[in-house]
């Protein structure tokens, strides 16, 4: 299927190869298919696909592993943002994430492979103050990941450590925005730490970045994770 000239695209260089999705350890959602560089002064689109990073910095790639469905696809199983297929033509359903539902107070998305199977659950958690919702990974056969805000995860003594380290940073961050026009900064993405059996499986930054530690976990939940989004 051809996207024609992307803005920012070079003769001299080849479209970028998909990359197996299975063992991926890195990846982004997004158009960005050659970042700006030193070398490269434009950056250079593609369709919006789950991407690992490849390549030195120079000659930075963004290498998709699975591209999401539009709505120009007919017959979906799922919102066209919560599809992915293995191939850009769309020929072969990799997974979806079934809409949203309420049980017991949570928020659970159902992920299926591309035979309708059920691969686990994104489960999002309310929130205890001070702390926002978390996000729980139900992968059958394995234990339960806990992804919680980074600083506060891990055994008390992390715990507290962090929270301090957390208080003074906070703090002089408020005194910095205190100038600031308006005094409305623009939010941060949080930082997930994601654990099982007090091992970390996985970290995340918003839903745009995730890097996976456990060979064990089923990419595409991490991949339903992102599309999800963490809100």
């Amino acid at each position: 299927m051809a996207f024609g000239n992307q803005p920012g695209k070079s003769d001299e260089e080849a479209p970028v190869e998909p990359v197996a999705w299975a063992t991926v350890r890195e990846f982004v959602v997004g158009t960005v298919e050659r970042p700006q560089t030193s070398k490269r002064k434009r950056s250079v689109w593609g369709p919006r696909a789950v991407r690992v990073p490849k390549g030195g910095k120079d000659n930075r790639v963004l290498a998709p592993c699975a591209f999401l469905a539009t709505s120009d696809h007919t017959d979906l199983p799922s919102r066209p943002e919560l599809t992915l297929y293995e191939d850009v033509e769309a020929n072969r359903l990799l997974c979806y994430v079934d809409l949203p539902q309420e049980v017991d107070g949570e928020q659970h998305h159902v992920v299926r492979d591309g035979q309708d199977h059920v691969i686990g659950t994104i489960r999002r958690v309310p929130p205890k103050r001070p702390f926002k919702h978390t996000w729980r990974i139900d992968q059958p056969g394995h234990p339960e990941v806990a992804g919680r805000n980074e600083w506060a995860s891990g055994d008390a003594k992390e715990v507290a450590g962090r929270a301090a380290g957390k208080f003074v940073l906070g703090v002089v961050g408020a005194i910095a925005d205190m100038g600031a026009e308006g005094g409305d900064q623009r939010s941060k993405s949080r930082s997930l730490e994601w654990r099982a059996d007090d091992k970390v499986v996985m970290v995340s930054e918003g839903s745009a970045k995730v890097i996976v530690r456990a060979d064990w976990l089923d990419r595409r939940l991490a991949f339903a994770f992102a599309l999800v989004g963490d809100q």
